[in-house]
């Protein structure tokens, strides 16, 4: 009885101890205030000052990293404590929708806040005309016709649908807009920049607000990307990724003011340029990134490498401990690095370890990238608004587009022959870019480089255009090759151009005349005795000098992005065109560079546009 006495008195002791003990647990753990941090109603100083005091140098190196969604899944991703992935031109999930977007991308950031410190990846992807990798995206024209719209507020408008479809599908920073001022049209991304003088840009940096909204916070938001500092627009020869051979003088006055203009925008990155200054990679210069954008243009975001922009900074492939460094050191805040970012990571361990890059700069990386993704509401709600799907490329939105394409077109030439009669006419259109919306659209869409298709996106051609803009008693003929015309036609209309291309491959030192086809097309319709009206459909101007005296009228439509419809608003007259050159048009290639200022005489200067 006395053992018996003794277990009980044991056992009724050791369970009030329990019983003390778990009272004593449940309010403290009640009463566990989590990370500051994690509190919404913490600035967002303090809550990165929190953050950054309880990160290892694995997590913050990892947060400078950027890898592409191709070679790390979101397992891998956070395995690496990558700070962001992107996806490259054409890198898409399969079926390629906005529903399957978000489920990529909410996979990402699942895998990524359910870990150690919980932070969220930023995903990244090119927004250049509208969220372009994105099949059933809306898609604007591109900037070259925005700069001869100049109508800013328009501008603003696109910049803000971009913005809705791209947070519709998870991606919360577009790699836009490109502020380059491109100075000699055979450059491939000529067609990317607003003008060939920075008032172009300046005045449609407004699309920066249209992107990131009032409030980065806002859940229609997306972080903007100036790009690319700077100077790319005016290589020698206009070679992409060349060298910018000016003065600092030049690269200020010409240069720079789009980004000043983006940074007085609130701009949350800026991209640095794959070209070089006067035989220096960008993507090294310390003076370029850290002195001029980060202390004199007062720069506070982060500021990120292009696509394995790093490996260049010494002419080789691949890149080296002190390509890592020296980029880092020059003020790159995050690395763009798709594949390699693993070699990235230990690299730049070591290079902290072995002093050759201070922990401050590191420290001042991770201050800029988590700051803006806690101002992105990221951690507060890291995952897809799927509301927003329900206007994904909506009527509404192409609305938009086919009123940016109408404002964007140039009338260069008319000879009485525009605008087209719409009742009892009987017009013959061709050309190989009267019924394509891939070629009408151009490069960045849905692929890197583009591709040619009738259906390739959602919209309407601008043969489409002229069909169903045609009234009672006019009849439309079409071949793309111009078979068919005869004298009982009033008109023809060809549609001739460019077919898609962007960066490097769309480069052309051998000139920009017309091809072929479009050559072999133009002589059969004047050969018809039919009066020809031409419609360029290019990403710069073209050398068309030689054939312009058969045109009696001519149109200079850029890439109008998916409503081609807006193009025939103009040449029927439901919309007189008011669209002026944002670029010199020369009489030849051999003028380019060409730019107004330059004492060269031009086909069509700066500023020229007619109206009917």
């Amino acid at each position: 009885m006395p053992l018996l006495r003794t277990t009980r008195s044991l056992r009724t002791t050791a369970l009030a101890c329990l019983l003390v003990a778990g009272t004593a647990l449940v309010p403290m753990a009640s009463a566990a205030a989590p990370p500051r941090y994690k509190n919404p109603q913490v600035s967002v100083a303090d809550r990165v000052t929190d953050l950054m005091a309880r990160m290892t140098l694995d997590d913050k190196v990892g947060q400078m990293t950027e890898g592409e969604r191709g070679a790390a899944t979101p397992a891998q991703a956070t395995a690496a404590r990558l700070g962001s992935i992107l996806s490259g031109g054409g890198s898409t999930p399969s079926p390629n929708t906005p529903a399957a977007w978000a489920d990529m991308i909410d996979a990402y950031q699942r895998a990524a806040t359910s870990t150690g410190l919980g932070i969220p990846i930023v995903y990244g992807s090119d927004t250049v005309h509208g969220h372009n990798n994105v099949a059933g995206a809306t898609i604007f024209p591109h900037n070259i016709g925005l700069g001869a719209a100049n109508d800013p507020a328009l501008v603003r408008q696109i910049g803000a649908i971009t913005a809705r479809e791209s947070a519709a599908t998870g991606v919360k920073w577009g790699f836009a807009p490109c502020l380059c001022v491109a100075r000699d049209d055979r450059w491939g991304r000529t067609y990317e920049s607003f003008g060939e003088v920075p008032a172009n840009a300046v005045a449609n940096s407004v699309v920066i607000e249209g992107l990131q909204g009032s409030s980065l916070g806002n859940t229609t938001s997306i972080m903007a990307t100036a790009k690319h500092f700077i100077g790319d627009g005016g290589t020698t020869g206009g070679v992409d990724q060349g060298n910018t051979q000016i003065s600092l003088d030049e690269l200020r006055k010409i240069h720079l003011p789009p980004f000043q203009a983006a940074v007085a925008h609130g701009v949350g990155s800026v991209m640095i340029s794959f070209n070089s200054w006067n035989g220096v990679k960008d993507h090294g210069n310390k003076t370029l990134i850290t002195d001029l954008l980060k202390g004199e243009l007062g720069f506070t975001g982060y500021v990120v490498s292009d696509w394995n922009g790093i490996d260049q900074i010494d002419g080789r492939s691949g890149f080296t401990a002190a390509e890592v460094s020296q980029a880092v050191n020059a003020g790159i805040d995050m690395v763009m690095v798709p594949n390699d970012y693993l070699k990235f990571i230990s690299t730049l361990k070591a290079e902290v370890g072995n002093g050759h890059v201070p922990m401050s700069r590191i420290d001042d990386a991770n201050r800029r990238i988590l700051t803006k993704k806690f101002e992105l509401g990221l951690f507060d709600h890291p995952l897809t608004d799927r509301s927003l799907q329900q206007d994904f490329g909506s009527a509404a939105h192409h609305a938009v587009a086919r009123q940016a394409a109408r404002e964007s077109q140039v009338l260069l030439k008319n000879d009485g022959v525009l605008p087209l009669a719409k009742q009892d006419n009987k017009i013959f259109v061709a050309g190989k870019n009267a019924n394509d919306l891939g070629n009408q659209s151009g490069g960045w869409t849905l692929t890197w480089q583009g591709q040619s298709g009738t259906r390739v996106i959602p919209g309407t051609t601008i043969l489409d255009g002229i069909k169903a803009g045609a009234g009672k008693g006019t009849v439309i003929g079409y071949d793309r090759a111009g078979n068919g015309i005869d004298a009982s036609y009033k008109v023809a209309v060809a549609v001739v151009g460019e077919t898609p291309y962007a960066e490097g491959q769309g480069d052309r030192p051998g000139g920009l005349g017309l091809d072929s086809e479009d050559l072999n097309l133009i002589a059969k319709l004047k050969a018809s005795g039919v009066p020809l009206v031409v419609v360029t459909v290019s990403g710069r101007p073209l050398d068309i000098a030689a054939q312009l005296p058969s045109f009696r009228g001519l149109v200079a439509a850029w890439l109008p992005g998916s409503e081609g419809a807006g193009v025939a608003d103009v040449l029927y007259g439901d919309y007189n065109p008011t669209g002026k050159l944002s670029f010199t048009w020369p009489n030849s290639s051999s003028q380019e560079p060409i730019n107004t200022g330059d004492g060269k005489q031009g086909l069509f200067p700066y500023g020229f546009g007619l109206s009917y």
